[in-house]
């Protein structure tokens, strides 16, 4: 949760003015939009005749250099909605117009000047350029003004900024290590998914090797769901118009939805969300106390229409399969269900390999909809179940949906970024507006407590993340392929498939190298392919009637009956097991 009043943030939303400064002094004619502080750093949206490219940026970062020597304080001048206008108009930057309407009448106006720069700013800033330490720029992309594909198209400038050149130089480091470990170029180097114009953007097509590791994710999803005491559902992929007008969904979410179909002469919508179901699900029969809680999951497969722009690898697409679950409770079930949920959530991702979880309890803001008092039960359960797991957490006061609390929680991968993973989010909207009720022990209705849970948040985004943690050297228990068998010639081929049947027989997914090459060609290639094992066999081997044994990361580990290989695979093939990317280590 990036805090806009912190040192750091302070210091990456003044290191975004002083690249907004220097821009102007080597290019003519730049118009300025925005320019805030990230997670990771900083940008700035520019409108100018040049085009940036990497190329330009020694040059901006050295103006960038002599204004931080040049030590100019930022002093904040708060004017009237006239004053502004007229600073703006003097300053010739148009976007700004536009920018200042949207600050609401009688909010203070705030502009902040450096040297000979000035924008339309809210702050807050460092004292003086002289106080920014270590900075970089890192790449240029294009940004339509505020998002729409209708307006002009900006160039946005990246950055970062730190208080050392230590700590910038590590974040430097991350950054090539990720270049390394992108999940769009090992999909295509382990031929894992692609994408295709003819069929459309931000929709994956899962190759065999992916679908088998989207397979084995999925069927240990399923199993420990029903070992959590969840039920498993499905849904169809299509509702009628009114399912998403009492949802709410076509008033606040339609513009993320695909235009409707007609059937019989009625509006159907493709469904962005598993949630209405699974309400229809409930109330398709009268529910009394004693059938909750009830705890209904689904990989339910849903489509949003998300801007060319945004679309972004496995990360951000248009047709998605949620993990998604819905928990339907009593009041006094609520505090036991949260921690169970968390619980879940917790040991999912360690059996993944993700152990350092962090979260944020998001409040109740300004305007919400529910019971104070509800609001104040759930919150109250969402910081135990928090406290409860020692799970380390920060609050976002206010910062919670209009309908509920929640805890979004965050897992550290393998080089140390941090990943939004996680959700459970209580919602008070959705059963009112569905008329959701229970028979309480006092023969009365009740309204149910619903809460949202998504745990690996969608099988596509989870899959990148995955492919980027391990380097797409995946533990022998996720790997699309466990084990190749080499032979060495022609000779040792009905040896090496009379293997690979043993193999397949105790459920290992495992191939035979049948080309022609000599073994060491065929290690390499097992070595691209990030398979954990692999088999040598030759004369020796077939008269011996053992296999010799090669580790992806460790090397020859000997001869082994196969028996005693097979015993060692299935002690090894388990959910948790094996280390990130074989140590950490990419490409």
């Amino acid at each position: 949760m990036k805090d806009e009043h912190s040192e750091l943030d302070r210091m990456r939303h003044s290191t975004a003015h002083v690249m907004a400064a220097a821009v102007c002094r080597v290019f003519d004619h730049v118009q300025l939009d925005i320019g805030p502080a990230t997670d990771n750093g900083f940008y700035y949206d520019f409108d100018l005749p040049h085009r940036l490219t990497p190329e330009d940026f020694p040059r901006i970062e050295e103006e960038m250099q002599k204004i931080v020597s040049e030590n100019h304080p930022f002093e904040r001048l708060e004017v009237s909605r006239a004053e502004a206008e007229k600073m703006i108009r003097d300053m010739g930057q148009t976007y700004k117009f536009e920018r200042l309407a949207e600050i609401p009448a009688g909010e203070t106006i705030s502009f902040y000047k450096s040297g000979g720069f000035m924008d339309l700013c809210r702050g807050p800033h460092v004292k003086s350029t002289g106080e920014i330490k270590a900075f970089k720029l890192l790449s240029v992309a294009g940004s339509y003004f505020h998002g729409l594909e209708t307006n002009p198209m900006l160039q946005r400038l990246y950055g970062t900024a730190f208080e050392d050149q230590k700590t910038l130089d590590t974040f430097l480091k991350q950054l090539e290590e990720a270049k390394l470990r992108d999940h769009r170029k090992l999909g295509r180097e382990l031929d894992l998914f692609s994408t295709s114009e003819m069929v459309g953007p931000g929709l994956i097509l899962w190759h065999p090797r992916g679908a088998r590791i989207r397979l084995v994710i999925e069927d240990f999803w399923r199993r420990r769901h029903l070992e959590g005491g969840y039920e498993l559902v499905y849904t169809p992929h299509i509702g009628r118009g009114g399912l998403w007008e009492t949802s709410g969904h076509l008033d606040f979410y339609r513009e993320s939805m695909y235009a409707p179909m007609q059937i019989d002469e009625i509006e159907y919508f493709i469904k962005p969300m598993n949630c209405p179901f699974h309400i229809q699900m409930y109330k398709a029969q009268m529910r009394s106390y004693r059938d909750l809680p009830m705890r209904w999951a689904e990989l339910g497969t849903v489509y949003r229409y998300e801007k060319a722009g945004v679309l972004a690898g496995l990360f951000r697409v248009r047709g998605f399969t949620q993990d998604d679950a819905h928990i339907f409770c009593t009041p006094e079930q609520v505090g036991d269900e949260v921690k169970r949920a968390m619980r879940f959530a917790i040991d999912m991702w360690r059996c993944f390999g993700f152990s350092q979880i962090t979260a944020y309890l998001s409040t109740r803001p300004e305007k919400a909809v529910g019971e104070e008092a509800r609001w104040k039960q759930a919150t109250e359960s969402l910081e135990e179940a928090l406290k409860a797991e020692g799970v380390p957490y920060e609050v976002d006061p206010g910062g919670g949906a209009f309908y509920g609390p929640k805890i979004d929680m965050r897992a550290r991968d393998a080089i140390g970024r941090e990943w939004q993973m996680s959700t459970i989010q209580f919602d008070f909207n959705l059963p009112e507006r569905f008329d959701m009720t229970y028979i309480g022990q006092d023969g009365k209705e009740h309204r149910p407590y619903m809460v949202h849970r998504a745990l690996l948040g969608s099988i596509e985004r989870f899959f990148g993340i995955l492919v980027e943690h391990y380097a797409g050297a995946f533990p022998l228990w996720l790997a699309p392929e466990q084990v190749r068998v080499l032979p060495l010639t022609e000779k040792q081929l009905d040896f090496a498939r009379d293997i690979l049947a043993q193999l397949r027989a105790e459920g290992f997914r495992a191939t035979v190298d049948e080309r022609s090459e000599k073994v060491g060609a065929k290690i390499r290639g097992a070595q691209m392919d990030k398979v954990p094992y692999m088999l040598i066999v030759g004369p020796k081997e077939m008269e011996s009637g053992k296999v010799s044994v090669r580790s992806r990361s460790a090397g020859d580990q000997g001869g082994l009956s196969l028996s005693d290989f097979i015993s060692r695979m299935k002690a090894e093939a388990v959910p948790g097991s094996g280390l990130p990317g074989d140590k950490g280590q990419a490409g």
